[in-house]
């Protein structure tokens, strides 16, 4: 296809297999190798350091990031892969996704406790002093290295013109994107949160030492995944600030998701204005279930016009001054989603698997796959 970057993540438990103790030689030259033929043919590797796959061990023995320890050992994961490949990768990211972390706390290894507010929003300042002494640890280890803080970016609308459903809008973006790189992208909480925390009597702790390290290990870039928007509206349930709604202007896919490639351009502006940082977007793309067709192939012109939509609503933004300088869709080959899904196929090239049934695992060109191409060899002048 000629990709010239690629994103794919390091899996912890290779490198340490219960997280912690001695690293595993198999492991770390197991990414040598990959590492190695992406570069010799072309492709820069993105690297993500955790994409929702903590080692079960420190999940079951320290119940994941509620704990520091799961701190200092993945500062030590962290440090281990950036001596390695410290020729090899450039670009990093810390954790996939990580404003899913109060909606999703098993992602980052809570097994007990995930009810409670206050213990969630621990586990969040653990996983945000762990992204920073993995920033620190980059800057001394690999000089030119970039360290990304990512999350999965919810554009939101108010669901009408009320004032309470634009101030439940405001909201909603406050606590599922801006939090995130307010602290990435500055080094601080933001008052609306801390305000929000101190009033409920939930502020996380704070160990000696962690404001210094969020404020002197800030990020260099920021990076997304795209998929869909959303609306929200004000709620009477206590201790909701919002709650979501379907957009009745917008198509959605089977899984519900909605397709709305100018809420991509939204993000990307609103992004760069309030931070002045450069954009890597790592993750768009469009979920369908499918099966290969009489020819062996998957007709999937809606897939050809969902990324070249928001390939369209990306290259304005960038003529209107966003600093943008990648874009990786999600993804290359049809492959599991986080909750093992196999039916849900972002791929351009089909694997002839079932959710539980491995079938031949032969693999396929989709229509998509052609035009890709060429989306890539033109650099997106191409559409």
């Amino acid at each position: 296809m000629g990709f010239n970057a690629y994103r794919t993540s390091i899996s912890w438990s290779r490198i340490f297999p219960d997280g912690e103790g001695a690293s595993n030689e198999e492991g770390l030259q197991f990414y040598d190798d990959v590492f190695d033929e992406m570069i010799a043919n072309g492709i820069q590797p993105v690297i993500t350091l955790c994409h929702f796959d903590l080692p079960l061990a420190l999940a079951e023995k320290y119940n994941g990031f509620a704990s520091r320890k799961v701190v200092d050992l993945f500062e030590k994961y962290a440090r281990t892969v950036f001596e390695r490949y410290k020729d090899k990768v450039k670009y990093w990211l810390t954790f996939n996704e990580q404003n899913l972390i109060l909606i999703n706390p098993e992602f980052w290894g809570l097994i007990k406790g995930a009810d409670d507010e206050g213990l969630r929003y621990q586990v969040a300042h653990n996983a945000f002093v762990a992204h920073a002494k993995a920033t620190k640890a980059l800057h001394e280890i690999i000089p030119d290295g970039q360290m990304a803080g990512m999350i999965t970016y919810f554009t939101s609308y108010p669901y009408s013109p009320k004032p309470e459903d634009a101030l439940a809008n405001y909201k909603a973006k406050e606590i599922l994107n801006d939090f995130y790189f307010d602290i990435f992208a500055n080094g601080e909480y933001p008052t609306y949160i801390s305000s929000r925390l101190k009033g409920k009597g939930i502020m996380p702790t704070f160990e000696e030492g962690d404001a210094e390290l969020l404020k002197e290990n800030t990020v260099d870039y920021l990076s997304i995944s795209y998929y869909q928007s959303s609306t929200a509206r004000a709620t009477d349930q206590e201790g909701r600030d919002y709650e979501f709604a379907r957009n009745p202007y917008l198509e959605a896919t089977e899984w519900g998701w909605t397709i709305d490639p100018i809420g991509f351009r939204l993000a990307l502006k609103d992004m760069y204005s309030r931070y002045r940082l450069p954009i890597f977007i790592t993750e768009n793309g469009i979920g369908v279930r499918e099966e290969l067709d009489e020819n062996n192939t998957v007709e999937d012109d809606y897939r050809i016009d969902y990324v070249r939509d928001h390939i369209k609503e990306m290259k304005l933004a960038m003529e209107e001054g966003v600093d943008i300088f990648g874009y990786l869709t999600w993804g290359a080959t049809d492959i599991l989603s986080s909750s093992g899904q196999m039916s849900k196929r972002y791929g351009f090239i089909f694997v002839n698997r079932g959710e539980e049934d491995l079938r031949d695992l032969k693999r396929y060109k989709k229509k998509s796959f052609d035009w890709y191409k060429k989306v890539i060899e033109t650099n997106g002048a191409e559409l």
